[in-house]
């Protein structure tokens, strides 16, 4: 659930520690190697990718013509973008192949194919890695895009003290949809997660293998639960990692969101005023919070650069609620603004965080979101439930809000979620950090109520979104573990994870240590989910 487009994994690689866990009834048999495309289905053209990534690791890509509506299988087509990294094992040892989603709706996972490489002990290499652009999504066809210049800074005040600010987003929020409607045509009234669910489907046929394994992360969850809902007989394995409460999409999962921001920003800020001799920002919390705050006010009257407004002074510093892998880079954009008035290090902040000119997986965010469900079509609680929720969330309440707004007015008509039921899945390993701002750990613990033959990671005290395979080894063995032998954590009596591993240490900037220099060079995220809160 997140605004911004895939610009890279932050991996690290885990120690070579196989963890002891029990066996369950998911310990299948190696599949056989994929053969032909189901009688009937579509085949993928494969030839050599764009990206010059995958090209090096020698992957293949290819387009792949699904119906646009699924109601008519012989209609008009579109186009979803695959690209695969064949396994590196000898046939008896193969596993089969494994799709991957980086989150959003909305985020690109052509290059996710690369993710079996992270895996630690090799356990990766047994697997066909499946990456894919959901429809709409990068370069599957037709790409979704409304107004490139949507998150072109400085935006109007995201807090509507007043009612002409309140009535300037509201037609903003109304201007994009319709813009959305102009631009999207009949693929908006196919933009479901079934929709790419059925997308899922037409790849395994094309594919021609009898089941899957998944890996997915936040949205990427909702996905799986659907997937394995609506085709448990086609799911070998599955990892979910950071997972969607399914009992509140979309809309009240906004509004947890919100909450669980304020609490990480706030452990950022603990963060920074820890650090205060490297920093100067505030020897407590609670001063920082306040200089954050300071800072943020004196942009409503001269915008940073000429763009960096308060509104993008948000949108910049919410990736500190997200990945704890922008703590260092976004600290030192925080000091030079505020210490010395550095104007172009906040605006670099603003461009690599942003990302302004680039609409699609915002698009496809809305596209996605605004019909899966029903949101409420009443201004007047949409305005009653978020002046409640600022109240005791002020730090992004209002620009989660107008984030969504477009499910207002949009031009489509919203379906109804499927009822997730995962009784029938014999296999599915859950991953969730307790401290998850996007997707809040209470999704996890619902996702293992809803499948009884899943088991749940937690990593206990970390605040970053969907952290697998990110150099966690008591996480990252656990997950290697299972997809070499199909083996789960034991699952415990009651409502609580199974395996439960400490977080890693917070970054230290005093530190010249490598994972030090890691944190503060690598990238940002994986995903979009709902919004970069999402």
């Amino acid at each position: 659930m997140e605004r911004k487009s895939v610009k890279g994994l932050v991996l690290f690689t885990a120690a070579a520690t196989v963890l002891a866990v029990a066996p369950t009834s998911s310990a299948l048999a190696a599949p056989a190697a994929p053969g032909q495309p189901e009688a009937g289905a579509a085949s993928i053209p494969w030839g050599q990718c764009a990206s010059p990534g995958l090209q090096r690791r020698g992957a293949e890509c290819g387009l792949l013509s699904v119906p646009l509506d699924y109601g008519k299988p012989n209609g008009k087509k579109i186009q979803i973008a695959v690209s695969r990294i064949k396994a590196k094992v000898a046939a008896k040892d193969y596993q089969g192949v494994m799709l991957v989603n980086p989150g959003g709706p909305g985020g690109s996972g052509l290059t996710l194919s690369v993710l079996g490489e992270f895996v630690p002990n090799g356990a990766g290499e047994a697997y066909d890695w499946i990456g894919f652009d959901p429809r709409g999504v990068g370069s599957s066809v037709p790409a979704l895009s409304c107004d490139p210049d949507y998150f072109n800074g400085p935006r109007p005040e995201y807090i509507p003290w007043n009612q002409n600010i309140e009535k300037t987003w509201l037609n903003h929020s109304k201007g994009y949809a319709k813009d959305c409607g102009k631009a999207g045509g009949d693929l908006l009234n196919h933009m479901t997660t079934v929709d790419s669910v059925n997308d899922m489907e037409s790849i395994r046929k094309a594919l021609g293998a009898k089941q899957i394994n998944f890996y997915g992360f936040s949205y990427g969850t909702y996905l799986g639960q659907v997937y394995g809902t609506l085709h448990p007989d086609k799911v070998r394995r599955m990892v979910l990692d950071g997972n969607v409460d399914v009992r509140k999409v979309w809309y009240q999962a906004n509004l947890d969101q919100d909450v669980n921001f304020e609490r990480n920003v706030k452990i950022w800020f603990d963060w920074l005023a820890k650090y205060d001799n490297v920093y100067h920002l505030g020897k407590t919390g609670k001063q920082v919070e306040l200089r954050w705050y300071a800072e943020q006010n004196k942009l409503r009257s001269k915008p940073a650069g000429g763009v960096v407004g308060p509104d993008e002074w948000t949108d910049i510093f919410l990736y500190s609620g997200y990945y704890q892998s922008t703590w260092l880079e976004l600290a030192d954009a925080f000091a030079g603004w505020a210490n010395d008035g550095n104007t172009d290090v906040i605006v670099a902040a603003y461009e690599n965080y942003i990302a302004p000119g680039d609409d699609n997986g915002y698009a496809v965010y809305n596209a996605v979101q605004c019909t899966d469900v029903q949101w409420p079509q009443s201004w007047n609680q949409w305005e009653r439930d978020n002046w409640r929720t600022f109240l005791k969330a002020p730090f992004m309440t209002w620009d989660n809000a107008w984030y969504n707004a477009p499910c207002l007015y949009w031009p489509a008509k919203a379906s109804k979620p499927v009822k997730v039921d995962g009784s029938k899945i014999k296999s599915v390993l859950f991953v969730g950090t307790t401290l998850d701002a996007a997707t809040p750990w209470e999704g996890s613990l619902e996702a293992r109520r809803r499948f009884p033959n899943g088991s749940l990671i937690a990593e206990v005290g970390q605040t970053t979104h969907a952290n697998s395979l990110n150099g966690n080894a008591c996480v990252d063995d656990a997950i290697a573990d299972y997809l070499a032998t199909g083996k789960l954590p034991a699952r415990k009596k009651g409502d609580r994870p199974d395996l439960s591993c400490d977080a890693l240490p917070q970054p230290d900037p005093t530190a010249a240590s490598a994972q030090a220099k890691t944190l503060r060079a690598d990238s940002l995220t994986r995903e979009p989910l709902y919004p970069v809160h999402h």
